[in-house]
């Protein structure tokens, strides 16, 4: 009776365990700075078929698919496959929302011929290794090389986040993860949809047809709900607090609904349906895509384990075939610098910089969803299906290991990792903030301003300025190509809780948790000189924005002061926080060795003779 009742309860337990071992996964991804694929598979893989090794009768400590005999399991019957559809469709239709057609266009030749040119001989290369190596047929060869072209952002990123790297890699190797994320996981659908249309047969007339319909089905499908959605938000027919539910429900709906019209369409459909909503000019995309994001962390948490318990011991023997690590080894060392080096060819590239795009090249999440998802579909219905999952989990998890734990060294052996950061982020583009960001331009300093207004940003960049439209609360901010290589925040908006929130945030992500600074608040002014003044506080401890804005607005102009000795720079301080006209900024550092920001707690600030204070605002008069 004891046993019985572990049993019954034991569903529960799993379920739970899905939730928690995932969120751990994450936890531990973020707490050691890798990539979050990494502890999922291999959680997933502890409680699975490792556990089988030990557990008595071959039984798994997380069985996915229930066992009427035992009486374990989570889903019975072919349920697993359904939300591992349903949950692929989700994660899908949120990678389109990402795929910018004009982000494409924009981007240099560089990266759009590694997102296309190098693709293809990544396919074609990738195909032709699997199928004269592991012997598996064209169709299958043709979907695994579809499915290892992907180098998805939430791979890259976080080594890109660890690791200070030359601006034009870091931006080539973030821009290529983002693109080639959605066109990929389109690019493998559209390989599975041509296999199930020929029934995995020889391509016939028949097959040609039924491979159009899915194409017409998913296409139109897609692009109809796109537009409908947009209609549904442009003319208020939902209230805000149903957008995301809504749109969830929708892209399910549309998955049902495609899967009825033509077998197997659903995935198109979704992907089809994000691309093309993420290129409408849709003002809530935002919240869908915060929504989205959300739920993705969740799916991918509990898929990836899911999927890596569902393996069986038998599935990774397969691996013990040295071809099955020759064709690793092809794809590291051959397929992936082929391609880079072809699509980089007359780039301003060195041969370092490229050496090191080659070097880096981890699988994601699209490349293990997407091939788990599509093996469980054709177990069974074609010989050497069962080859998919464990050979590109293989890859995923090789790279992914091999990248995170060696691209530091890489790195600096090959010349691209800087010694040390060295951009300077302003949020905010007003015109105080633009003003500071021209002053340490002209000396030497990399200048990024970050502002959600669309017209400041265009002034910032008709005035040869470096600027963002971004809102420092998105989820996706740390990872953006150009904040890469911050080492100092400098928060100057008009709101203290914005200011608070930026300083908080980068602390985190800066490698000295002192460079994030702000402006104090109006409540910390109050408070009177000193006393109410933060650590973190900018420039002055009796200027807050308001200020700060008056006396740009008034005398936009900066102004220098040989600096003679510490008394003479703490009369001086003393004197333009008396005037009220102006507010003291930086320390330009003698014999050209940089500009260090003037704190709201000034007074241990050391400085000597043959430094300059710089000022803003209404010149001193001369005593």
């Amino acid at each position: 009776m004891q046993a019985s009742g572990f049993l019954y309860f034991y569903p529960m337990l799993e379920l739970a365990s899905l939730i928690i071992l995932g969120i751990l996964a994450q936890w531990l991804a973020w707490y050691f700075r890798l990539p979050a694929i990494l502890p999922l598979i291999l959680i997933g893989l502890a409680v699975g078929p490792v556990s089988s090794l030990f557990l008595p009768d071959g039984a798994k400590w997380l069985e996915p698919v229930y066992d009427p005999k035992t009486g374990y399991g989570l889903f019975p019957n072919e349920y697993l496959f359904y939300f591992v559809e349903l949950s692929i469709g989700i994660i899908l239709f949120e990678g389109g929302l990402t795929l910018k057609m004009r982000e494409v266009r924009e981007v240099g030749p560089t990266i759009w011929k590694l997102i296309s040119l190098g693709a293809a001989i990544t396919f074609v290369g990738g195909a032709l290794s699997v199928h004269y190596l592991m012997g598996l047929n064209w169709q299958l060869s043709s979907l695994f090389a579809a499915l290892i072209i992907v180098t998805g952002p939430t791979v890259i990123a976080p080594i890109l986040r660890n690791l200070p790297l030359k601006p034009k890699v870091a931006t080539v190797l973030k821009w290529e993860g983002i693109l080639i994320d959605p066109l990929g996981a389109l690019v493998a659908v559209l390989v599975f949809d041509f296999i199930i249309s020929g029934q995995g047969g020889a391509f016939t007339l028949r097959a040609f047809e039924s491979f159009l319909r899915i194409l017409i089905v998913g296409v139109s499908l897609g692009f109809t709900a796109a537009h409908f959605l947009r209609f549904m938000l442009k003319h208020k027919l939902l209230p805000h607090y149903l957008i995301n539910v809504f749109t969830l429900a929708l892209v399910l709906g549309v998955f049902v609904a495609s899967d009825q019209l033509e077998h197997e369409s659903g995935l198109l459909s979704v992907v089809i349906m994000g691309m093309v909503l993420g290129n409408l000019d849709t003002k809530e995309l935002s919240y869908i895509l915060d929504f989205k994001e959300s739920l993705s962390i969740l799916l991918i948490s509990m898929l990836f384990i899911l999927l890596s318990a569902n393996i069986d011991v038998e599935q990774i023997l397969l691996l013990q075939d040295y071809r099955a690590l020759g064709l690793f080894l092809l794809v590291i060392f051959v397929l992936r610098p082929l391609s880079v080096f072809i699509s980089t060819h007359g780039s301003s590239l060195t041969i370092g910089e490229k050496a090191f795009i080659s070097w880096v090249g981890p699988r994601g999440v699209v490349a293990a969803g997407v091939a788990s998802l599509f093996g469980l579909k054709l177990m069974g219905k074609m010989p050497g299906a069962e080859y998919i999952t464990p050979l590109v989990f293989m890859i995923v998890a090789g790279t992914v290991l091999l990248n995170a734990t060696t691209a530091r060294f890489v790195a600096q052996w090959l010349g691209v990792a800087l010694e040390e950061r060295e951009g300077v982020l302003i949020i905010g583009a007003n015109k105080a903030a633009r003003l500071i960001a021209k002053y340490l331009q002209e000396h030497g300093n990399k200048v990024i301003l970050l502002d959600r207004s669309a017209s400041l940003v265009e002034k910032a960049k008709r005035e040869g300025l470096t600027a963002i439209r971004e809102d420092v609360f998105s989820e996706d901010l740390i990872d953006h190509p150009e904040l890469l290589n911050v080492k100092m925040v400098l928060a100057m908006t008009g709101s203290s809780d914005v200011n608070k929130f930026a300083v908080e945030r980068f602390k985190q992500i800066l490698e000295d948790e002192h460079a994030a600074y702000r402006l104090i608040s109006q409540d910390e002014l109050q408070l009177g000189e000193g006393s109410g003044s933060p650590k973190e506080g900018l420039f002055s401890c009796v200027d807050d924005y308001i200020n700060l804005s008056e006396v740009v607005r008034d005398h936009p102009e900066l102004h220098e002061i040989p600096i003679t000795s510490k008394e003479q720079f703490k009369q001086i301080i003393a004197r333009i926080n008396r005037q009220e006209e102006s507010i003291p900024l930086f320390i330009k550092r003698k014999g050209g060795q940089g500009v260090d920001i003037i704190l709201s707690r000034c007074d241990d600030m050391e400085v000597e003779e043959g430094d300059v204070l710089v000022y803003i605002g209404k010149a001193l008069a001369e005593e």
